[in-house]
């Protein structure tokens, strides 16, 4: 199918959900998780395995390692948003998206301007002290007086990044929500994610309309669920996407 006929699909609609993953990112500099040079095909020599790293056990047991881990790999403060994003935030402003749902941790979708974004894996923007809840920016537990393990600038506690850990479940009211945006979409926008991670994954048999565009560049599980498959650029899709 051609842009133009994607174009015009968008252009007909007036309720667009876009359900984005890891690879929705990649273009901003941000390396997804199971592609062939993804975060999760290597242990970079160490001793544990990401999904080990990022568990909610070695939160606490090990804290040095898995803040060692998680800002070298999971912190990119100078990604910026790229045409994927940008071309979102547009449709949004337009009135035709109504929501983002997004598996990413980046905060990429509000920084390009997007409003509505529901973000299942949390995000590295937010954490919160697990002793006292103060809140704290991606800023301060990067700033400079900080040491590796982030400290509560109240109470001296350890600050937790707002992201769902292995081992830690998703928010239900939010997945609801996202649930029932995808259950009322008439053009569904699923774009650089596996779908092999559950429950998220499964949120896309939730739509019940027949304008299932699937954008990735690899083959997923749920490639039969989709009425139109576009195995290329998300930044380049989307953005031809974008009504003049």
């Amino acid at each position: 199918m051609e842009f133009n006929e994607l174009k015009k699909i968008v252009s007909e609609s007036e309720n667009i959900v876009f359900f984005g993953g890891a690879g929705t990112s990649t273009e901003s500099g941000i390396p997804d998780f199971r592609s062939a040079d993804g975060l999760y095909r290597t242990r970079n020599g160490g001793k544990y395995a990401p999904e080990q790293m990022l568990s909610r056990d070695f939160f606490y047991s090990r804290t040095e390692l898995f803040f060692d881990f998680y800002k070298s790999n999971m912190i990119h403060p100078d990604a910026k948003p790229n045409a994927a994003h940008i071309a979102l935030a547009e449709l949004e402003r337009q009135g035709r998206l109504k929501a983002v749902i997004t598996q990413n941790i980046d905060g990429l979708h509000q920084l390009a301007g997007s409003r509505n974004v529901l973000e299942l894996h949390g995000s590295v923007q937010r954490n919160n002290c697990i002793r006292c809840g103060t809140f704290h920016s991606l800023e301060d537990i990067l700033s400079p007086e900080q040491g590796l393990v982030p400290a509560c600038k109240q109470c001296g506690g350890i600050v937790k990044p707002d992201v769902v850990l292995y081992q830690e479940p998703l928010d239900l009211e939010l997945l609801q929500r996202a649930a029932d945006y995808i259950e009322q979409a008439d053009v569904l926008v699923v774009a650089g994610t596996s779908l092999t991670v559950q429950p998220a994954a499964g949120l896309v048999r939730r739509y019940n309309g027949n304008r299932f565009i699937l954008i990735n560049k690899t083959p997923t599980p749920y490639d039969g669920y989709a009425n139109v498959l576009v195995p290329d650029s998300i930044a380049k899709v989307m953005q031809a996407l974008v009504l003049d």
